[in-house]
């Protein structure tokens, strides 16, 4: 097969940002195993469900990026250890330990127990919204409920939400102001930097003085089996706290527009909306909020579709273009909140399947719920084409703004 290298300025593009998927149906057609040249690293993309779905169980497919070759250092620069060694970037034997610790914290449980607590934020903010009609949802909805809701489960105390989202805020939206690059690079490091010492003094507090949340179940989990240094309890903090609310966000976002831009699956689930747990599959599968799935590194020479994948490369598991294969989905460019719920790989698969899928879901679903019943005639308050979307070179598939009116 011919290698043909699609190059960043048609990736990277606003146009790209806004409707990826007519890019990934090429892609599926004519090279599904491409190598791409990026503004920071080359890599391959994998771009077919079937592959895709390979790809995210293929053990030659290394996670780990801090191991031999130091692959983090092109991914995500020199001062990334300390928040980015997780069980993420890691492979078995290593990940299936940080993963079984923290699943014991992470029990079904605790995540249900949280329930009315996230019925009552959901009320909470569309209660301040209500008056007005209209709304800068993201901002007002979007982003603080899921940072809510994490930041109770893992004992984040209330007086510190704001500073932290701020934070995280910072390295979400990277790329999308005006500073230069190196001016981004430098606000970054700084917010990874202001994060890593909050959260290494929350843990140390909750070891000295442990409460009912995440943190102090994970330290006890920690001092019961002995296999949880300081700094992996401070990096495993990091990653639930940034997983736990960046894709709830921007999966909440893209889930509203998805809606509002088909008016007839709006009013059908208006009207059934006992189709909410089938509709939040369909609209995850339709636009999720990770298009790529986190990187891998070849740890040899790989072959797929005749491509062979040199040893040390970077390959990127396309999730929004494999749930909008054909070969696996009818019609698979039409939102259909009645579609059978199909395999879809929008919280992954294998090993590295989402963790938090339960609170997710439930976020996800007495969210979009709240939002219909309680927000009559709910609209865009600009054309689709003018919202404002995270970069094309962000990991993420959101909207920096979301604007809307509704009946008040």
């Amino acid at each position: 097969m011919t290698e043909k290298p699609v190059l960043g300025s048609e990736l990277y593009t606003d146009e790209f940002a806004a409707d990826p998927y007519p890019t990934f149906a090429r892609l599926r057609a004519d090279t599904p195993v491409c190598p791409v040249s990026s503004p920071r690293f080359d890599s391959y993309l994998v771009t077919r469900f079937d592959d895709a779905r390979a790809a995210l169980t293929d053990p030659r497919l290394s996670k780990d990026l801090y191991g031999p070759g130091q692959h983090y250092l092109r991914l995500f620069g020199p001062n990334s250890e300390g928040l980015n060694k997780n069980m993420l970037n890691s492979d078995p034997p290593e990940h299936t330990r940080l993963r079984r610790i923290v699943s014991q914290a992470f029990a079904p449980r605790r995540i249900e127990a949280l329930r009315p607590r996230v019925a009552e934020l959901v009320e909470h903010l569309i209660d301040k919204i209500i008056p007005r009609g209209e709304s800068e949802l993201m901002r007002e909805f979007a982003i603080p409920l899921p940072m809510m809701v994490i930041s109770d489960l893992l004992g984040i105390p209330e007086t510190d939400h704001e500073r932290v989202l701020d934070w995280t805020q910072v390295i979400r939206t990277s790329g999308s102001s005006h500073r230069t690059p190196q001016e981004e690079r430098a606000a970054v490091q700084e917010a990874q930097l202001r994060l890593h010492r909050y959260l290494a003094d929350l843990v140390r507090a909750r070891r000295a003085d442990p409460v009912d949340d995440m943190i102090s179940a994970l330290i006890a989990a920690c001092d019961h089996d002995g296999e949880l240094s300081e700094a992996e309890l401070v990096t495993t903090t990091f990653l639930l706290l940034f997983a736990g609310h960046q894709t709830t966000a921007d999966f909440l976002g893209n889930a509203v527009v998805a809606l509002l831009t088909h008016p007839d699956q709006l009013e059908l689930l208006r009207a059934e909306p006992e189709l909410l747990p089938s509709a939040i599959e369909e609209l995850l599968r339709f636009d999720g909020p990770l298009p790529v799935a986190s990187p891998r590194i070849a740890a040899e020479d790989v072959d797929y579709q005749g491509v062979c994948i040199p040893r040390g490369s970077v390959v990127g598991v396309v999730i929004n273009s494999a749930n909008h294969d054909p070969a696996h989905f009818a019609d698979p460019d039409r939102l259909d909140l009645r579609r059978e719920r199909g395999p879809h790989l929008g919280f992954g698969y294998g090993v590295h399947y989402c963790l938090g899928v339960s609170l997710a879901r439930m976020e996800a679903q007495l969210a979009l719920g709240a939002l219909l019943r309680r927000l009559p005639k709910l609209r865009l308050a600009v054309p689709v084409a003018e919202l404002h979307r995270l970069p094309a070179a962000s990991p993420f598939r959101g909207l920096l703004e979301l604007p809307v009116r509704f009946d008040a």
